[in-house]
């Protein structure tokens, strides 16, 4: 295992908590945008429709995708600039 790659593990930890909070607090912020509500529903939530259901699915799917992937590639980025190699 590359050095760069064994530095780059607690940081890639803690960056996942970090992605993991601001990607939930986007989520919070971009429902109240579509449903003009709080709380989004959950898939057990028998009061809420299918399509409220998938919709909320969807939409947390992709921006905790979108944070993952901006937040990884960051942490890469500064492990390159302070160890001089990639992480991968």
């Amino acid at each position: 295992m590359k050095g760069s790659k064994i530095a780059y593990r607690p940081v890639g930890l803690a960056l996942g908590a970090v992605s993991g909070m601001i990607a939930g607090a986007a989520f919070k912020q971009a429902w109240k945008l579509i449903e003009g509500e709080g709380d989004a529903p959950d898939a057990l939530d028998e009061d809420r429709p299918w399509r409220q259901i998938l919709l909320a699915a969807a939409v947390q799917g992709a921006i905790f995708a979108m944070v993952k992937a901006a937040v990884e590639r960051s942490g890469a980025q500064a492990t390159r600039r302070v160890t001089g190699t990639w992480p991968a």
